[in-house]
């Protein structure tokens, strides 16, 4: 079966007159009426009977009919489908978040407030290059062999979080030597800042005495605030710090930074809003890190 000989089945089913559906078809009677006959034999059944000098559905043909319409009715939409689909695939923007996911959310936040038409889907998965935009950090960075078509990288520094107590009043920096006794409060192993820092922790040959795990930058946050230890901290992706209760040290002996880095592909036939969105968001992140935007084509 073919989808026009079904089409032509539906016309003169509907109007029960060959001529006057071979008019609306726009075709010739006789290829009309040869391809219901060819349809009739390929069924094995008649779909039409003769009723004076007209024709009607068999009983056959009645029930094909009420089973074919919707069917077809549901493939003439489809065009018009696709292209909401594409339109709607073409406003929705794929992250990769691996990194700095607080600012992330923050800057989709906002923009949201001036694009409200956008979706965002964003995942966590260091295996996946689906994506329209990664951030990711630069120690963590390989080459997929997908093409990126432009690539922004900005440094942050990391610091030591501490409770604002006597205890470290005065101090602006401290080595890892000093606090190793102290309970921690950490990012859980699968993130890509914890595994940083153990490597920091490796290199001053130190076992942290670890109290808290979360996969939660927010939860972290709060268990320092609390009081309940001290951990390290981000110096801008986190957002904003409750000065009040915790004071930020820098780590001696060692240059405690990771590179951020920010990819982006044009995945679309229309990547006008991914790009504006990548744009907006490099440009987000230099001021979060007080740097010029310098952004470099791959």
């Amino acid at each position: 079966m073919e989808l026009t000989q079904l089409k032509y089945f539906l016309e003169v089913a509907k109007r029960q007159h060959v001529t006057q559906s071979a008019e609306a078809l726009h075709i010739a009677q006789p290829a009309l009426t040869q391809s219901i006959r060819r349809l009739e034999e390929e069924l094995e059944i008649p779909l039409f009977v003769s009723k004076g000098r007209n024709i009607i559905l068999s009983p056959y043909g009645r029930y094909f009919y009420e089973k074919l319409q919707p069917l077809i009715e549901r493939i003439n939409e489809l065009p018009e489908q696709l292209k909401i689909m594409a339109k709607l695939e073409n406003s929705t923007i794929h992250l990769n978040v691996l990194a700095a996911s607080s600012l992330i959310t923050d800057a989709i936040i906002e923009y949201k407030k001036i694009n409200e038409d956008l979706h965002f889907q964003l995942k966590q998965n260091e295996m996946s290059d689906l994506y329209d935009i990664c951030v990711t950090t630069a120690i963590f960075y390989k080459d997929s062999g997908t093409p990126h078509d432009e690539m922004f990288i900005c440094t942050e520094k990391i610091y030591l979080a501490v409770p604002n107590i006597k205890k470290f009043c005065g101090r602006n920096s401290i080595s890892l030597q000093e606090v190793k006794d102290e309970n921690f409060i950490l990012l859980s192993g699968s993130r890509q800042l914890r595994s940083i820092c153990d490597k920091y922790c490796d290199n001053a040959k130190i076992k942290l005495n670890t109290v808290f795990e979360s996969d939660s930058p927010a939860a972290v946050k709060n268990m320092i605030a609390a009081n309940m230890g001290i951990g390290f901290w981000p110096s801008f992706s986190w957002g904003s710090l409750d000065t009040a209760k915790v004071r930020l040290l820098e780590i001696d002996g060692q240059n405690c930074s990771r590179d951020i880095l920010i990819s982006y592909r044009k995945n679309k036939q229309d990547n006008t809003d991914t790009y504006a969105f990548y744009d907006y968001l490099t440009k987000y992140f230099s001021a979060a890190a007080n740097i010029p935007v310098s952004r470099t084509p791959i």
